[in-house]
């Protein structure tokens, strides 16, 4: 993920973090300054991390994780750092993609094993996502597109 301001921000799907690397613009070189976790602190079950996006803000950071079926989100500082605003559970079984409408303003969550894709409202001052209560049932959702 390829955030304007030159960072980069990679998933460990199987290591459960979130990578930071500051781009060289000269040299193109990638220089890690940061790695954070996905998952909650003490959670021990099996889980994966699935997909990153970035807010169309560009001030938040978002990691979905399988198994423990959350999406982290993160506050992006200035130099790039990332900081944990909260874990919200997809409400459903392994997200296995989400993503932002063009807006901004709404999230949907796709998740693979509970067959359903569940709606949330994205704040771009805090970063939170709330539910809005709306679910679509759909057989093995792995992918949500917004087509203009």
């Amino acid at each position: 993920m390829l955030h304007p301001r030159g960072f980069v921000y990679l998933i460990n799907e199987m290591g459960n973090t979130v990578t930071a690397l500051r781009r060289d613009a000269g040299t193109g070189a990638l220089h890690t300054f940061q790695t954070v976790p996905t998952l909650p602190a003490g959670f021990t079950q099996p889980s994966t991390g699935a997909e990153l996006a970035l807010h169309p803000n560009g001030r938040f950071l978002y990691a979905s994780n399988r198994g423990h079926d959350s999406i982290a989100v993160y506050a992006i500082a200035g130099d790039g750092r990332l900081s944990l605003v909260e874990h919200v559970s997809t409400m459903g079984k392994i997200p296995r993609y989400f993503g932002f409408d063009p807006s901004g303003r709404w999230v949907l969550a796709a998740n693979q094993d509970s067959n359903d894709i569940f709606v949330f409202r994205a704040d771009s001052k805090t970063g939170k996502l709330t539910p809005n209560g709306q679910k679509v049932r759909i057989g093995k959702p792995v992918c949500v597109a917004f087509v203009r």
